[in-house]
Parts: structure tokens; sequence; C-alpha cells
């Protein structure tokens, strides 16, 4: 396995463009593969936008990000977004089912070289602990959870190398979240080692689980915390995923 990180920024820095208010201060992250990393802190210090400033969503004021250890160009930065995958807290549903919804991403010019595979999709809906008939279900019937699993197998049956999450679960019930959490978790175990995945949470006790690197967020400035330790029933996952 390569030493290079998957993603590397240095310096990023972003600020409001009318108050000119620094909303994150220089900051410098490396991921490699293999690592599973949460964030917390409090509303308003800046995770959102350091998470969207990695996924290259909004301009940079300033520092860079290296993928795989060369410079994100223009002429990289389709493939960049569609490897560095950004699920945000409340996700867009469009009209139709389930499945209309998961097809939508191959109608893009970005994914004219794959083609949907239902099968593929049932298992993600599995692994959520959606039955068969889930990619059925109308999405204007779609509980919030519904909602944020059928955004996340949109995401993972494209195969994304990094995950990108923004508090997925922060609206959601026990189980949607457990549900949540056993997906990517399961996604994170099988396939190919070069995945990881950036977790922000507002609870603690969920960035334990989700993660084996904890870092906190204060005022724009990303630090690292103690480390985390995940629990049991993930670290079977992972396992169970390896066999």
């Amino acid at each position: 396995m390569t030493d290079i990180p998957i993603v590397e920024a240095f310096g990023l820095t972003r600020r409001d463009a009318q108050r000119g208010q620094v909303l994150l201060q220089p900051t410098s992250f490396s991921l490699a593969a293999g690592d599973r990393v949460a964030i917390t802190g409090p509303s308003g210090s800046g995770k959102s936008v350091f998470l969207r400033a990695l996924a290259l969503l909004d301009p940079l004021d300033a520092g860079r990000i290296e993928w795989h250890g060369k410079p994100v160009s223009r002429i990289t930065m389709t493939q960049y977004r569609r490897n560095i995958a950004y699920i945000r807290q409340r996700p867009a549903v469009l009209e139709g089912t389930v499945e209309d919804n998961l097809r939508y991403p191959y109608t893009l010019v970005a994914y004219r070289d794959v083609r949907f595979d239902r099968e593929r999709a049932l298992s993600f809906a599995e692994q959520a602990g959606r039955g068969h008939d889930f990619l059925d279900k109308s999405a204007g019937d779609l509980s919030g959870g519904e909602a944020q699993i059928t955004a996340l197998i949109r995401v993972l049956q494209l195969a994304p190398e990094v995950l990108l999450l923004d508090e997925p679960t922060a609206s959601l019930d026990p189980e949607s979240s457990h549900a949540i959490e056993a997906l990517v978790g399961a996604w994170l175990a099988s396939g190919d080692a070069a995945r990881a995945s950036v977790w922000v949470s507002h609870d603690p006790a969920q960035a334990a689980r989700v993660s084996d690197r904890h870092l906190t967020m204060h005022a724009g400035v990303l630090s690292e915390a103690a480390r985390t330790a995940a629990l049991p029933d993930l670290q079977d996952d992972r396992r169970e995923g390896a066999q």
C-alpha cells in the first residue's frame, strides 16, 4: 500500500465574502486509506465549512489540496469530486421512486462510463436493514431516515474513495442513525482498502463509534483530540466484511 494519502490539504482558509470574517483558519489535514475520522465541535465552529472546503464545493481563499500526491486542477476536478463524496445533513430527494433517485446520477456526463446495478443497490439497502421493496417505494413517502439512506446509497453505488459525512444522522431517530452507521461501516470494511471517511457529528458517543481518529473544531481551528476506539459491533462488521 502506498504511503501517499488519498487527500492532503495544505493551509485551507475560508472567509465570509461579505463580512471578511475568517470561517476556517489555515488548516492542514491528511487522510490516508483506511482512516476513519470524526470531527466534533460547537455549532458554527466551522465543521461544515471545512468539510465543504475539502470537497472543493466552495472556493478557497487560500491553501491547496492534493489528491494521491498531485494538486487538484481544473482538469482533474470532476474526477476528484467523483471520488471525494460529500453527504449533507438534509439530502435532496427527487420525485419518483427510490430507484429513480438511484438511477439519476447515471444521467450525468460525469458517470456516462458506468451503469446502474440494481442488485448492488439492493445489497446496500439490505445492509441498511431495508427490504427488496425499498427501491420501489415512492420518494414522497420516505421518512427522514429513509431519505438519508437513499442519498447514501446513491453515492456509495458510484464507488467513491472517500465519504465526507456532514452530520448525516443529526435529525434522525436512533434506529435510522444505526442504519446509516451500519451502511457506512459495511462500505468501509468491504472491497478496496483505499477507502476512508470523515464524519462530522454533534454526538461524542457517535464519534467514538464511527472513528478511530477524533478531531475537534473550535472557532475555525481544527485540532487533534484523544484517540477513540470503535465499539464491538462496528469492529465485528469490519472483520466480517474482510472475510
